[in-house]
């Protein structure tokens, strides 16, 4: 049925409603609707912030950039100059660990430079961190390179597709990205670069190359004569993100989940005698040790937290080249150390000369050359590299030990075994440790 009202009738209705008292409305829901889309709005733009670009050079000066070494960058009608006697290079003050870079660049007839990635500020740049090469390709004097030293290169590390860049006095468009083991270079709108560093094992590369380890460094350009080169244009996208623990990185497994101790044992007696145990002894002897170890080392809020009241915690799998992360931390006066196939040891103590030594070495270096450690109580990050019978460690993102040769703590006359298990060390101290990752390398 169709109503239909006079006007008289719908003037008084009308009356009514705005006589009437109305519910109040809902402002607290409302505002905290609105609230959390402010926030999120908010978020989410932080978060674009975060990513967007940043320009590393205005045209004018070299502010936010540190020099190093002989010759000088200089800027010129709104370029950044390297000029063709420089040997210097030049690193932002900022470091970066995951980030995208790109610039322009122009080169003279035969330049050579380089754009130095998660590198110090000492040493060279291309084995202490990496080297992405800038050369001019085309010139007769590098006909005979090896591939992995033309343009765009991760310089004697992975080789550049050729045939990109632009000839000398041409302008290149040059944008790096590396995030985590994965580099990507793109030259002039063409990939030339898309590798993943895990993959790289040849043993030479590494040991020739430690700097393929770092998390994070400066960006730079690294200067070599004979020509002069040009730069313009000069970004940083930072895409650095924090890392939630016992998730390991790409192409690394955890050795400890964060929740239980699976994959782990007790220590029974050391590698000689372990090699002459009957297996079923070996075995029954490694079940009590493994039932009485994990009465003191526990998994706690997601670190292996040790009361100091047993022995070497040891994992389950034996290894033999590989590379492994760790995070520890001691108390005061704390000694541990990190035992690789079974052999002391990668040192963590409280202690003037510094952890990170491979402490039982008697003929070869046994400190580190740097004292890096963290105070007492707060966390500290080993990357140990085991390849051969040789250690690297970066700690606390320092190379501290570089292809020293492990001796044979228990067989003095012989090298290091070539397999054995991973040890926290027991030293009567309480101990923590988390973010425990490794990553197998296979053998040459």
């Amino acid at each position: 049925m169709l109503l239909t009202l006079s006007r008289a009738d719908a003037r008084s209705i009308s009356a009514d409603r705005r006589n009437a008292v109305r519910p109040r409305p809902a402002r607290s829901a409302f505002a905290a609707a609105l609230l959390a889309c402010a926030l999120l709005l908010s978020g989410a733009l932080a978060a674009r912030a975060d990513k967007a670009w940043v320009q590393l050079f205005d045209g004018k000066t070299l502010d936010g950039w540190v020099r190093v070494g002989p010759g000088d960058y200089f800027v010129r009608d709104g370029l950044l100059i390297c000029p063709d006697n420089s040997g210097q290079n030049l690193f932002t003050k900022q470091e970066y660990s995951d980030f995208k870079f790109k610039f322009d660049f122009k080169l003279s007839k035969q330049a050579n430079n380089g754009v130095g990635i998660r590198a110090p500020l000492i040493g060279d740049a291309a084995y202490m961190g990496m080297e992405c090469q800038i050369l001019d390709d085309y010139d007769p004097r590098y006909a005979s390179l090896e591939p992995g030293q033309y343009c765009c290169s991760l310089y004697k590390i992975v080789p550049a597709k050729r045939g990109a860049l632009h000839h000398a006095g041409q302008w290149n468009h040059e944008e790096i990205t590396a995030v985590g083991r994965k580099v990507k270079v793109v030259l002039n709108g063409v990939a030339v670069v898309d590798t993943d560093l895990n993959k790289v094992t040849d043993p030479h590369t590494l040991y020739d190359h430690p700097g393929m380890l770092r998390e994070r460094g400066h960006l730079g350009f690294l200067g070599h004569e004979p020509t002069e080169c040009e730069f313009k244009n000069i970004y940083v996208m930072d895409l650095s993100r924090p890392q939630k623990d016992n998730t390991p990185p790409p192409g690394f497994t955890a050795l400890f989940d964060g929740k239980t101790m699976k994959g782990w044992k007790g220590l029974v007696a050391d590698p000689p005698r372990r090699a002459v145990m009957p297996a079923a002894e070996l075995a029954d002897a490694t079940q009590k040790a493994t039932v009485e170890a994990l009465k003191h080392w526990k998994a706690v809020n997601g670190e292996i937290v040790y009361d100091g009241k047993n022995n070497n915690l040891c994992t389950a799998k034996d290894y033999g080249d590989f590379e492994m992360m760790v995070d520890w931390k001691i108390g005061p006066h704390g000694d541990s150390g990190i035992y690789l196939r079974g052999s002391p040891q990668v040192q963590i103590w409280e202690n003037p000369r510094g952890s990170g030594g491979l402490y039982n070495n008697e003929k070869n270096p046994c400190d580190p050359t740097v004292v890096v450690d963290n105070p007492i109580g707060q966390w500290n990050h080993y990357d140990i590299l085991m390849v051969g019978d040789k250690v690297t460690v970066y700690f606390n993102g320092v190379l501290v030990t570089n292809h020293v040769t492990l001796e044979n703590y228990w067989e003095r006359s012989k090298p290091i075994y070539p397999v054995g298990q991973i040890e926290l060390q027991h030293h009567g101290d309480a101990l923590w440790f988390k973010n425990i990752y490794i990553r197998e390398l296979p053998r040459q």
